[in-house]
């Protein structure tokens, strides 16, 4: 991405600059708030979850499922006969959701384990809860679902950014932590998961096709390109970040796959997006100065598909047989069902110098330990 051409200010006029901020500031309206997901019915959703395969016997864990795509996940597994752990920061809202569910799968066994990824502490207590709770049965999936977007340039309490240690750092952890349990699940049942959720962002925004950097993944949280939203939406350092620990999921995907392949291990790694789909994710956003109301309104309104539909390629992942360690599903455009993204373009986006940087950084900074 070209940054814009250096133009002189008329004395009485606007910089184009000045302009895009206000059209896209206006955009959908001054006074409109956006406080809440906008409400689009599902297109896919109904039909696909009719044709996804029942799970009982199987375990699945997810991060961030208080609400959207993580909510949806856990409730379609629970409704399917899986045992359903909740990996959510303690709050009312972790508790409501964990009410919530229990309400819409009564006959499900469905347990809360708090996990702040904002903490590697809390990651590693986790983490010791989970062998705990299912030393004996296994966990056929991890999905690594949680995640922030397009916030300040702050660090969490171990100094890293706190859109990486969300999105990424914690989940490399994490992972790390339950893998005696995926190996135990593919002991048992023959075959275990790791399922991470990327973004449309991974090589778009910000600096667009910007290569994965390891100083964003290094303790560099407070000094990473600070607040400016940049001069046209999602664009400056807000959004920069927010590309990398996109791309870092998809990197992590094929590290994983192929250091779990070349140790002989069944686990397999697998990655979705969810397109533009209206989840609690752009409000949140919104609220913390990454988004205008107005450009929030008419993005949300005019493009997004429903959080239901977004939610397919997560369960793709999850849910579905017979798919390959690797695989990535998502929309082939902003909306639509859930696809098998071709690969070419995406082993060439997550190169194995990337993958071996960030295996190797990760690694260093989380304490993360994996048997290979």
């Amino acid at each position: 991405q070209q940054s814009p051409p250096t133009q002189q200010v008329p004395v009485f006029g606007k910089s184009p600059r000045q302009e895009v901020r206000e059209q896209t500031s206006n955009m959908g309206g001054k006074s409109s708030s956006y406080d809440k997901p906008a409400e689009i019915p599902s297109k896919h959703f109904p039909a696909f979850k009719a044709g996804l395969p029942r799970m009982d016997g199987k375990v699945v864990a997810i991060t961030g499922c208080t609400s959207g795509t993580g909510y949806i996940t856990a409730k379609t597994c629970a409704e399917l006969g899986a045992r359903v752990i909740m990996l959510n920061r303690s709050s009312s809202r972790a508790d409501a959701a964990y009410e919530s569910l229990k309400k819409a799968a009564p006959d499900a066994q469905i347990t809360q384990i708090p996990c702040d990824l904002m903490s590697f502490d809390s990651v590693r207590e986790a983490g010791k809860a989970l062998n705990k709770e299912l030393a004996g049965v296994g966990l056929d999936v991890l999905c690594n679902n949680a995640g922030i977007m397009g916030t300040k340039d702050e660090a969490t309490k171990d100094g890293c950014d706190t859109q990486m240690q969300t999105n990424h750092l914690s989940h490399f952890l994490l992972t790390a932590e339950s893998w005696p349990l995926l190996e135990k699940a593919v002991s048992l049942r023959g075959e275990a998961r790791v399922v991470n959720h990327s973004s449309g962002a991974r090589n778009r925004g910000g600096d667009g096709k910007k290569p994965l950097d390891e100083k964003y993944l290094q303790k560099n949280g407070g000094n990473l390109g600070g607040d400016d939203s940049g001069w046209a939406p999602f664009s400056g350092g807000r959004w920069t970040r927010y590309q990398q620990t996109k791309l870092a999921n998809l990197v992590f995907t094929y590290a994983l796959r192929d250091r779990a392949a070349a140790a002989g291990s069944k686990v397999k790694a697998l990655v979705a997006h969810p397109g533009l789909s209206s989840t609690n994710l752009q409000v949140t956003t919104t609220q913390d100065g990454g988004m205008s109301n107005g450009l929030s309104n008419r993005l949300m309104g005019w493009m997004a598909q429903s959080g239901e539909d977004g939610t397919c390629p997560l369960l793709t992942c999850v849910c579905v047989p017979g798919l390959k360690s690797g695989d990535f599903y998502g929309p082939k455009g902003f909306t639509g069902p859930a696809e098998l993204m071709p690969p070419a373009p995406e082993e060439a986006l997550a190169d194995e110098k990337s993958r071996k940087m960030l295996w190797e950084v990760s690694k260093l900074v989380t304490g993360a330990e994996f048997p290979f």
